[in-house]
């Protein structure tokens, strides 16, 4: 495999590592310099600016998602026919219950956030805020290290993980607590994108196997992506 296409797949990650924490520092510079709710406001200024740029991003990033993308990952490209190579082999049993573990984990830790907003602990801002940190965050489990690959998956890397296209809907979990046409807008289209990968995931599970797509072993591997959690 070329370097410049392993090369290119790491810098697009990076990329958005950069860009995604750039866009939260942004984002918490606004929160504390115009109070509490701002973030949230699309009616002008700055307030809206910011606002616009995080519905867009991530809803053009969505989109895309939804179609075979060439300068993406296998990770998520793996739902997709055109990267499918038969082994030749069967593929491995899907395990739900490693999964079920990471759907606990989360519906407990923002549960515990709806209700510190339910009950006026924190405001619409932290809660755009959390969402935002969770997209910075996404970036650091594909890149460095990733707890629900080492706690409940133990998956070999990215390849191979059975929730990759889970991250905008939990992205966007707290938005649940937000109504509204640009939050909600997000989170309707994160749980679409999620929908499409669970159906493809038992229509063609030999897809998402590195026993029997070798697309996801070690030597057809075209990214640099796990270099760094070694």
């Amino acid at each position: 495999m070329k370097k410049s296409r392993k090369a290119g797949i790491f810098a697009l990650y990076i990329g958005k590592l950069l860009f995604r924490s750039v866009l939260f520092a942004a984002a918490l510079i606004l929160y504390i310099l115009t109070g509490t709710g701002k973030i949230t406001d699309f009616r002008g200024g700055i307030s809206s600016f910011v606002a616009f740029l995080i519905w867009i991003v991530f809803f053009a990033e969505m989109l895309l998602h939804f179609f075979p993308l060439n300068k993406e990952s296998i990770g998520c490209e793996k739902q997709f026919a055109i990267y499918f190579k038969p082994s030749g082999k069967e593929g491995a049993a899907h395990k739900p219950h490693t999964r079920i573990g990471v759907i606990a984990a989360w519906i407990a830790l923002n549960g515990l956030i709806g209700i510190l907003y339910l009950g006026g602990w924190i405001d619409k801002g932290i809660m755009v805020l959390i969402s935002l940190g969770y997209s910075v965050c996404d970036v650091i489990c594909i890149l460095f290290f990733c707890p629900f690959q080492a706690w409940f998956m133990k998956n070999k890397c990215c390849h191979t993980c059975t929730i990759y296209n889970w991250d905008y809907a939990m992205m966007f979990t707290p938005f649940i607590f937000l109504p509204g046409v640009y939050t909600w807008s997000l989170l309707i289209t994160a749980i679409l994108l999620l929908a499409v990968w669970e159906v493809r995931l038992h229509k063609y599970p030999e897809r998402f196997f590195e026993d029997s797509n070798s697309s996801l072993s070690c030597a057809e591997c075209q990214e640099w992506l796990c270099r760094y959690k070694k």
